[in-house]
């Protein structure tokens, strides 16, 4: 059956495993091989210098090397990039190698300048803003692409929802405007079962695929799903720089699929339970979520994505200490970092994950993050009620409440 034709839930229990029959196995296979052997000298150079290049080894010849190409790796690619609607994927050693990867596909001599619409990830914010990679960068709202655009830029790079605020990006607009520049969409909150950016217009749809897509907290990768001409591109950024991502993280991820669709859409419910009693709560002075009232101005979900997803933005009515204290008040939320697990997670972007970002673009201190993960609704309402009453009597005085997490 035609992979288009299939439901996204039976797309993600086949996706990538087409080829397993043929070689006798039903489960997963994980080639760990470092090193691969040379049919001769000929053939071995032809496939290095064809794989190097950004192409599939051939079919007479050899992988070379776990660096160029891993048969593990390219069978997840294929699924995430069923998935995504897209010709190809290509598969890094986490997300920020990705990030990477794609402004320095992007990038040449001539064009030099990233248009960046915020808020985003903190790592992919300070990235940016760091010149790292050679590259300028204009940070704008999403009104402000097309002004923003030059004659020199390479890409657009967005991320909807965005990290942490959950900010909706119209992506068929933002093509719009960029008028013929690449847009890149940063895809992890929302996953392709809720949103396919491709779909809409970008040249590129990427994901932290440690977060939903593997969802088990024991893996850490990055992906991109693209058009052929892209991912060829790409496969040569990663061979020369050396960012592909392990067979085992890409086993894991791959089996991560499966379950995919049914993970999002318990969380996402879950979520939105959540999200409206903590707007009643009379700690919270506001609730991030796009299931919200005034959250989704432009009804972005129905047309561009098919639900709002499981994060939330919490800001306490108490500021940093409130939300410092909540951290570690939870007991059934784990306080850390990453997203997207099947367990519940809680941490504080301005101190952690946005830390790095200009003062400007950084988070509210108040703000703390939340990743409802496939636990009972009612538990972690409990949870976060018992919490946030702990949390408000640990600081008694509002005295403190504008204390800053760093200058």
């Amino acid at each position: 059956m035609a992979s288009s034709s299939l439901h996204v839930d039976s797309a993600a229990v086949h996706a990538g495993r087409d080829d397993l029959a043929g070689l006798g196995v039903h489960a997963l296979p994980i080639d760990l091989s470092s090193t691969n052997p040379l049919p001769d000298v000929e053939l071995g150079g032809h496939s290095y210098e064809v794989i190097a290049g950004g192409g599939h080894p051939p079919a007479d010849g050899s992988s070379v090397y776990a660096r160029l190409w891993n048969p593990t790796v390219a069978r997840f690619e294929k699924g995430l990039a069923r998935l995504e609607g897209g010709a190809d994927a290509v598969a890094f050693a986490s997300g920020m190698a990705a990030v990477t990867a794609a402004l320095l596909t992007l990038t040449s001599a001539h064009r030099r300048h990233i248009v960046a619409v915020r808020p985003l990830y903190g790592g992919t914010d300070h990235l940016l803003a760091s010149g790292l990679l050679g590259t300028t960068t204009t940070f704008c709202a999403p009104e402000r692409i097309a002004s923003s655009v030059r004659a020199d830029t390479a890409a657009v790079f967005l991320e909807t929802p965005a990290n942490p605020t959950l900010e909706l990006v119209d992506i068929a607009d933002a093509v719009a405007q960029a008028d013929g520049v690449p847009v890149v969409v940063d895809n992890t909150f929302a996953t392709p079962v809720l949103q396919r950016p491709l779909a809409h217009g970008a040249a590129m749809s990427l994901h932290s695929a440690t977060k939903y897509i593997g969802g088990h907290g024991d893996a850490v990768g990055g992906v991109i799903a693209c058009d052929d001409d892209l991912a060829t591109a790409l496969r040569r950024t990663r061979a020369i720089t050396g960012g592909i991502l392990h067979p085992m993280a890409a086993y894991l991820l791959h089996r991560g699929l499966p379950t995919l669709p049914t993970r999002v859409r318990v969380q996402q419910s879950t979520a939105h339970e959540v999200a409206a009693w903590l707007t009643t709560h009379p700690a919270v002075e506001r609730v991030h979520h796009p299931s919200l009232p005034g959250a989704d101005p432009s009804g972005l979900i129905g047309r561009q994505m098919h639900g709002p997803g499981a994060m939330i933005g919490v800001v306490l009515t108490g500021g940093f200490p409130v939300a410092a204290a909540l951290t570690t008040a939870v007991s059934l939320f784990t306080h850390a970092v990453s997203l997207g697990g099947v367990d519940s997670l809680i941490q504080h972007p301005a101190a952690l994950t946005h830390r790095p970002v200009t003062a400007e673009a950084r988070p509210s201190e108040a703000l703390v993050r939340l990743s409802i993960g496939l636990e009972n609704a009612a538990d972690l309402i409990a949870d976060l009620d018992r919490a946030l009453s702990l949390a408000a009597r640990q600081v008694p005085s509002p005295a403190g409440a504008g204390t800053r997490v760093r200058p």
